[in-house]
């Protein structure tokens, strides 16, 4: 080999470091505070049909999280997570994707399950963890998942899904070589998309999963949501280099980072980047940038860690911009939007109250399928689960009158 260190050979005699801040990346932004197209930007193409779907999506969401954030603090389920300021960078994201594309997220991404099907009662039986609950009840609230929707159930330690999404991609990648010739023979069908924030960024997961996808050119997007703050970390106490945008050009990945509170923006910057990934069959990062409005979690106090100025000077809206763009491209009524808004509220509220009713999961599903057959030691510590209910009902009302 010529190059056997793999590094550009530009040799100079002068002593001289690159300084640490030498790369300046841009940030992509289509839409105005007003809803209109920078004068030098191109908007995407985009149907109407996607638009407001899109549109409605994050409205959803919004109302949701509203919704469910009062439900935690009167003591209905027991944990929460909102999406606030960040709908844009979720939503226009999934819109770009194929709807058989994986999705990793993390834990902030259920706009992205919405926009693909998940409806109102799978939200909340999965939340209340009832026995209709796709997860069987095993999961705190928000840890989603879905096989008929191509949604990776969540996990909760953060980065764990960084390193599997590149695993998952280049097996898509697979089955599209050429076993004569080693090269991609067609267009890659699917590719998978990964979530995280840039706290995770900071796990050696991270790392580990993007080295590994630039090496075996695994079609991966990893979308990084540089919200601000990992919890009450901020983002200069976590990194000192430009965002992690610039982690990805170190690692050798073409990369972008776009304003995540504009729906254009991210919309074209994840098409782009899924055409890259399926056409060339390698992996693509895209950092958006948007602040997180809200706390962390219903278990967080953010007026601990930041100032009220602070969130009084980042306070830009990506529903209210794109619903202004689509106003003035007559795609949207304001008044049937108003409407939609108060219908929504009461469905939320109905699915809600449906879903605390329902029974929670029978006791024999914590171990049901976890193998084909319980092994030996797992049925052993069912059994003891259950003689220790029997011993302390008045501890397990919930469960202890259902145990056979």
């Amino acid at each position: 080999m010529s190059n056997p260190n793999n590094v550009s050979l530009n040799i100079n005699h002068a002593l001289e470091f690159i300084d640490g801040q030498a790369l300046n990346i841009p940030t992509l932004s289509i839409l105005t505070e007003d809803g209109d197209i920078h004068p030098s930007a191109t908007a995407p193409d985009i149907s109407k049909h996607t638009a407001i779907k899109l549109y409605e999506t994050m409205r959803f969401i919004r109302l949701l999280d509203e919704r469910m954030q009062g439900a935690q603090r009167q003591g209905r389920v027991s944990f929460y997570m909102q999406c606030l300021g960040e709908e844009a960078a979720v939503t226009a994201s999934a819109a770009a994707l194929d709807q058989d594309d994986m999705i990793m997220a993390q834990y902030r991404e259920q706009a992205a399950l919405h926009y693909r099907g998940f409806t109102l009662d799978q939200f909340m039986n999965q939340m209340f963890s009832n026995e209709l609950d796709l997860g069987k009840g095993r999961q705190m609230p928000i840890h989603y998942g879905s096989k008929a929707l191509n949604y990776m159930t969540i996990s909760s330690p953060l980065g764990t899904q960084i390193p599997q999404a590149t695993g998952y991609a280049y097996g898509q990648k697979i089955k599209h070589i050429d076993a004569k010739t080693g090269e991609l023979a067609s267009t890659i069908d699917n590719v998978t998309i990964c979530y995280f924030g840039e706290g995770a960024a900071s796990e050696g997961d991270f790392h580990a999963g993007l080295n590994m996808a630039a090496v075996h050119r695994a079609p991966v997007i990893f979308f990084a949501r540089n919200n601000g703050y990992a919890i009450s970390t901020p983002a200069d106490e976590q990194f000192k280099g430009d965002g992690i945008a610039s982690r990805g050009v170190g690692y050798g990945i073409k990369t972008i980072r776009v304003d995540g509170t504009d729906a254009l923006a991210v919309y074209a910057a994840t098409k782009k980047a899924r055409e890259i990934a399926s056409t060339q069959g390698e992996p693509v990062l895209i950092e958006s940038i948007a602040y997180r409005l809200g706390a962390h979690s219903t278990s967080d106090d953010p007026s601990g860690y930041r100032s009220k100025d602070e969130e009084a000077n980042n306070q830009t809206c990506p529903i209210d911009k794109f619903r202004k763009w689509l106003v003035k491209q007559d795609w949207l009524n304001e008044e049937d939007d108003i409407k939609a808004k108060e219908l929504i509220r009461e469905e939320i509220l109905a699915a809600l109250k449906r879903a605390e009713v329902v029974a929670k999961p029978a006791l024999e599903e914590l171990v049901s399928d976890v193998y084909d057959t319980p092994i030996p030691l797992l049925q052993r510590q069912y059994e003891q689960l259950k003689e220790h209910i029997k011993q302390h009902p008045d501890a397990y009302p919930v469960t202890a009158g259902r145990i056979k």
